[in-house]
């Protein structure tokens, strides 16, 4: 009978990804995340079995978190679609000011957009896990301003699919200025400018 676990494995999933979330994946040591977690290393590697299967769990859980989020604002049909974009704006300066911060008020901004960065040219399972994402949240996006165009609230009459890309690039830029030390008026001017693309 497989002995049972005597620890919080959400609660270690959790820590392993602020640790990650910090240091990036290369940087972060098998010591850190038992520093972050307080598991000993045969503790890790018995329920994560690698620092690799540990990075892409607590991955795969941002991933379904964040999106989970983004995607009950976009799908909320009580709203405009205007207003539901400007809503995920406003989540995203609210989570690069208010939530997780480096100290000196530099942002961490979105695991997802530092694991691009870092990983997504040379691992081909990280790229394969934001690739789908990535297409998940821009399937969303393109609905959306496909309805603010037939609503009349988006003006842009460019193709809603090129629209789309453009927001998510926006959002990135702003999770990656935020890294930066940008502050919350900088991220509200890129989220208002991209808004103005959008409407007129």
């Amino acid at each position: 009978m497989a002995r049972p676990r005597t620890f919080d494995e959400e609660g270690a999933l959790d820590a392993a990804m602020r640790t990650f979330w910090e240091k990036g994946y290369e940087a972060t040591s098998t010591q850190d995340l038992c520093d972050a977690t307080g598991l000993g290393r045969s503790s890790i590697y018995n329920t994560f079995k690698s620092k690799r299967d540990l990075f892409e769990r607590v991955l795969a859980r941002y991933i379904d978190s964040m999106t989970t989020a983004q995607l009950a604002v976009l799908e909320d049909s009580r709203r405009s679609a205007a207003d539901r974009l400007r809503t995920l704006f406003a989540m995203v300066v609210d989570g690069e000011t208010e939530t997780e911060q480096r100290p000196g008020g530099r942002g961490l901004g979105c695991l997802t957009v530092n694991t691009t960065v870092e990983l997504v040219a040379r691992d081909p399972r990280a790229a394969e896990m934001l690739d789908r994402d990535t297409r998940r949240r821009l399937t969303a996006l393109r609905a959306v301003l496909q309805e603010g165009q037939r609503e009349g609230g988006i003006t842009s009459s460019r193709d809603a699919g090129a629209l789309a890309r453009f927001v998510n690039a926006a959002i990135g830029g702003m999770r990656i200025s935020s890294q930066g030390g940008a502050d919350r008026a900088a991220l509200e001017s890129i989220a208002e400018i991209t808004m103005d693309a959008l409407i007129g």
